[in-house]
């Protein structure tokens, strides 16, 4: 006999609070396996095609490893040390900048020559700090970062679970479809199949996008001449997963790198902007459309939400699930109001009956059985052979 909807309920938000305990509680701890899990599934269709043109899972999880074991020492040797010099030259150069940007402001407008100015006292205060703390905000950046993604993480353990989560999730995946309760496997599976859908939609597509957004500003900003060019468009790249803000940040601080740099060349200044316009223009008719598809189901606001939420209470590890869990709550959410909307609750009886008598029927099926159920029960308990022994038993 099927568990009560309330029992099911209540066994269902027992998992999901105990996964939410355990990334609390094992964060750190998970964080390769997390960061490993989301490689393999991101390279699943990549096998998955290498088997169809001839090759073992074996061999095509090795193809792929090999593949990726080259890129890495390619950016290892040739991007990476860019971006590092590049990150620590801006920090370095950001007292000078804000000089300059006081002396501008000062030749323009006299008025904050006046030692007592609240402007005045502010800009000279934000220069003192970040000359104060140039070198050691970059020196902070750098170890928060290898603090966080560690060397040993990304050369041992991620690499090797990977591997190993690669090789074997065809059948990962078949054992715990094997293990679905068998009430509920069609609905699970269907769920399952939209969560994918919308993971692979964005996760996959919004890859790709800044990777390929990252890429053009780095190489045309650095062409166009602009200083950090480099350091600029991988930093517009990573952050463009989330809305509008990879696109605002790296636009603020591209052309506000080039006004220092070029000030009084408009023509030059005008090509760093035209050069974000274009980025922003291929990235929201060409490049989101086909890779990443406008039927996600992930809205921006709840997106920035999860991303907020998730990476508050478990930091970085909370960051890493926000958005597959972002995308499962909302499609059970959109499965949760199309049973409402199926329900007597919503329609009602004109609402059943409305839509044809096949409906009406089937919501006054249930009734009726309990109806008759109880009629027999009563009329059998009236029949004499049926209502206990007789007086000669």
């Amino acid at each position: 006999m099927a568990l009560a909807t309330k029992d099911q309920i209540r066994y269902w938000a027992i998992a999901a609070a105990v996964f939410l305990v355990l990334l609390w509680l094992l964060g750190n701890v998970l964080l390769p396996f997390i960061v490993g899990g989301a490689i393999a599934y991101f390279l699943d269709p990549v096998a998955d095609r290498l088997e169809r043109m001839g090759l073992s899972r074996v061999a095509a999880t090795s193809v792929i490893s090999l593949l990726a074991l080259l890129l890495v020492v390619l950016m290892v040797l040739a991007v990476i040390p860019t971006l590092v010099n590049q990150l620590k030259a801006l920090v370095n150069a950001a007292p000078d900048i804000s000089r300059q940007l006081q002396d501008f402001l000062l030749q323009r407008f006299p008025d904050l020559a006046d030692s007592t100015s609240t402007i005045r006292q502010t800009l000279s205060e934000i220069g003192l700090a970040i000359q104060a703390r140039g070198a050691e905000l970059a020196q902070g950046i750098l170890s928060s970062a290898l603090g966080v993604i560690s060397v040993v993480l990304f050369v041992v353990v991620v690499p090797v679970v990977a591997f190993y989560l690669l090789l074997d999730w065809d059948k990962m995946v078949a054992r715990i479809d094997s293990m679905l309760p068998l009430d509920h496997a069609p609905t699970i599976r269907r769920l399952a199949r939209e969560i994918d859908a919308v993971l692979a939609g964005f996760v996959r597509g919004q890859v790709s996008v800044c990777i390929t957004l990252g890429t053009f500003y780095a190489i045309a900003l650095m062409a166009a001449g602009l200083q950090f060019g480099v350091i600029v468009g991988a930093i517009a790249g990573a952050i463009t997963f989330i809305p509008y803000v990879g696109s605002i940040v790296g636009g603020v601080l591209a052309i506000g790198l080039a006004l220092f740099q070029f000030w009084g060349d408009w023509l030059q200044i005008g090509l760093i902007a035209a050069i974000f316009a274009i980025g922003q223009f291929v990235e929201g008719n060409i490049l989101t459309p086909r890779l990443v598809g406008k039927s996600v189901g992930l809205h921006p606001v709840w997106l920035l939400f999860a991303l907020s939420a998730f990476g508050t209470i478990f930091g970085f590890v909370g960051m890493l699930v926000a958005v597959p869990v972002a995308a499962s709550i909302g499609v059970l959410t959109r499965f949760a109001i199309e049973q409402y909307r199926a329900s007597l609750l919503y329609q009602g009886r004109a609402g059943l009956a409305a839509q044809g008598p096949s409906f009406t029927v089937a919501a006054e099926a249930p009734k009726r059985r309990r109806k008759q159920k109880a009629g027999s029960a009563g009329a059998d308990a009236a029949r004499p052979d049926t209502a206990g022994p007789g007086p000669g038993a």
